[in-house]
């Protein structure tokens, strides 16, 4: 059985440890193993320490850990280094994100790699590619039903194109993101075959049961992710004979981390990419890694210790890989990705801020911030050497997922309220421009999300339709407000790409017979020449929005106090129509940027007093304009949807 962690144990496993596996520079690797083995062999022990083979599947790991950092190139090694020696790196305000489709963005990567530069002229330096691994045609889930998770899908490019673009971007000084899918495979992938083929220990890499006895009790708690295509969490497989747990998608299978040979398969392909030289892994659907009967399988405390399982065998071997939390799941849960420590990141560094997100479309709806700040009351302080990923769009579609209590303190009635939201973003209530359709409808239980590109949910659709010049500049403020919140308030900001060209809803999926019951793909479009191109149309709103955008980057990049330490209060302010917050310099507290922004289509005033204002207001400057602000008898005015980030000159 599995013996308590010993100096004894370790250097037994080394004993066995072929030393050439290790290859070059051997005292980083054994000096981080050392350090890390503690926690490695307790967190194993906690998952598989009751199995008769834990001292064998341990030792499988860590040959695992040696042989990649053998074939771990000296370039990545030394940044490794350099990053040991400051792992607060991605705390910068320097980082800004964009997400992007290969084949979407441009043609594929082949023709991705021809437009590295955009970026570079845009401001962004991390670059995030969705899923690109091989999956099958007809069967992808955009990407998250992978075939293979080493091989670059032959449609998109090659690995050696991947490497190619990988390359330019560290010349930049970027960082690359790959998606790894944790949770499942396609039931295309070997493994699956293989199960399906009746090998009884692939089969155990999945959850199988060959009649409906228990996988109906899972069901008694386990909620529903795709209730129109994808009903329960449960499939029958001919081949097989069996049931196989698929909470996403039919032909998605849940992977058993109960089985170590899965986490070890998986740590594996971690590595294989960090080795590629990934910057940042996000994890996909990290909150199901761990099912358990009568729960509903999200969230359960062994999800966690997979991650920091997978966190401390990346620290020996790769130490400068972040990962990404991709946990759409309650304040109180998503905080926990980052791990339990009061300090480090023991899980995820980064996490989505899916909270800040919905409540900003929240803003967007009712033109005020009464839930924007009861929602972020209620989201706790992230660990400091963590940080979030703030965002406004994405590949996925928009949940509306406030907790009740705070929707009740905003002075609304949450079932109303949710139902207003829906209404409001698909265009069905009088008082909306926005362009968006329905997605994820579940008639069980009400719950509606929402599709649509960030453009066409603020109104920009329907303001050009109608050719009303006002309402286009309106919505083009309008973006660079939210832009302006996710760019100040603590954080990596994530573009979507397409977002600085003011991209329109892409109505061609319903014209697919493999998209047309999919209404995401509604905001995953295809970019023209004459999309990109549109940024240098004088006066044109994709010119406008490109150049504010671009001017938005190169302030925050310039401003320390944006740097992500920490250091920002809530400004309550009497005017609900109004949102403020403080952001401080970690390193100089009288450094100080005032973030205020108008959430409304009404002109404002704000008395300095409110904003902990002392001097006059015409000492202080607006780094977004680099002119004075408005004013009047010391009272802050600001325009429909205006931000101001004020410092003192």
């Amino acid at each position: 059985m599995y013996e308590p962690v010993s100096h004894h144990l370790l250097n037994t496993i080394l004993d066995q440890l072929n030393p050439e596996i290790v290859g070059s520079e051997k005292r980083y690797f054994y000096s981080r193993l050392g350090a890390n083995f503690f926690a490695i062999h307790s967190l194993f022990g906690r998952l598989y320490g009751h199995r008769q083979d834990g001292d064998q599947q341990l030792l499988r790991l860590v040959e695992i850990m040696a042989k990649r950092y053998g074939e771990r190139s000296d370039e990545l090694k030394k940044t490794d280094r350099q990053r040991e020696q400051d792992h607060e790196w991605f705390l910068s305000q320097k980082w800004v994100g964009m997400a992007l489709y290969a084949n979407g963005f441009a043609d594929n990567l082949e023709d991705l790699a021809q437009r590295i530069d955009y970026f570079g002229e845009l401001g962004v330096n991390v670059v995030h590619i969705l899923p690109i691994l091989e999956c099958p045609q007809s069967k992808s889930d955009g990407g998250y039903a992978v075939s293979d998770f080493r091989k670059v899908d032959p449609r998109i490019g090659t690995n050696a194109q991947l490497q190619t673009i990988i390359q330019q971007l560290h010349e930049r000084d970027s960082l690359i993101v790959l998606d790894m899918v944790v949770n499942h495979t396609s039931d295309e992938h070997a493994w699956a075959k293989r199960a399906m083929a009746g090998d009884a220990d692939y089969q155990n890499y999945f959850y199988t049961f060959e009649n409906r006895d228990i996988p109906d009790m899972f069901e008694l708690s386990m909620p529903e992710i795709f209730p129109e295509t994808d009903p329960g969490n449960f499939t029958w497989n001919e081949a097989m004979g069996k049931w196989v747990m698929t909470v996403f998608h039919q032909y998605q299978w849940d992977l058993n981390y109960a089985n170590p040979a899965v986490f070890i398969e998986m740590l594996d392909n971690i590595l294989f990419w960090a080795n590629e030289g990934v910057d940042v892994l996000r994890l996909d659907a990290v909150a199901f890694l761990w099912k358990k009967l009568s729960t509903a399988c999200q969230n359960e405390e062994e999800a966690h210790l997979i991650l920091q399982l997978f966190k401390d065998c990346c620290q020996v071997v790769a130490p400068n890989l972040l990962f990404i939390a991709e946990a759409i799941v309650a304040p109180s849960e998503i905080i926990r990705y980052f791990g339990e420590d009061a300090i480090v990141a023991k899980e995820c560094e980064v996490a989505y801020n899916a909270t800040f997100m919905a409540l900003l479309w929240d803003s967007v709806a009712t033109k005020n911030a009464r839930l924007l700040y009861q929602g972020i009351n209620s989201l706790p302080t992230k660990l400091e050497r963590a940080t979030w990923l703030n965002y406004l769009r994405c590949h996925d579609d928009i949940g509306f997922g406030f907790d009740d209590a705070d929707i009740g303190r905003a002075g609304y009635e949450p079932f109303a309220h949710r139902r207003f939201l829906v209404d409001y973003f698909t265009g069905t209530s009088e008082s909306s421009q926005a362009r968006g359709q329905p997605f994820g409808r579940n008639n069980k239980t009400g719950d509606v999300r929402i599709s649509g590109s960030l453009a066409s949910l603020i109104g920009l659709e329907a303001a050009l339709q109608q050719d009303d010049r006002q309402q286009v500049e309106r919505c083009i403020k309008h973006i660079v407000l939210l832009h302006s919140l996710i760019m100040s308030f603590g954080g990596i900001p994530l573009f979507y790409y397409g977002d600085e060209l003011a991209t329109l809803n892409d109505y061609r999926f319903s014209e697919d017979e493999e998209k047309h019951k999919d209404s995401r793909w509604l905001h995953r479009p295809y970019l023209q020449r004459a999309d990109f191109d549109s940024r240098n149309t004088a006066g044109s709103a994709n010119q406008q929005l490109f150049t504010s955008l671009q001017r938005l980057i190169r302030v925050r990049q310039q401003t320390t106090s944006f740097a992500d330490f920490n250091t920002r209060d809530l400004l309550y302010l009497d005017d609900h129509r109004l949102f403020g917050f403080v952001r401080y310099n970690s390193q100089n507290p009288m450094e100080k940027v005032i973030v205020i922004a108008n959430m409304s289509a009404d002109v404002l005033k704000i008395n300095a007093s409110q904003l902990l204002i002392s001097s006059s207001l015409s000492e202080y400057r607006d780094l977004w304009t680099g002119n004075a602000p408005s004013h009047y008898d010391n009272h802050l005015v600001l325009s429909d949807f205006q931000f101001y980030w004020l410092t003192l000159e």
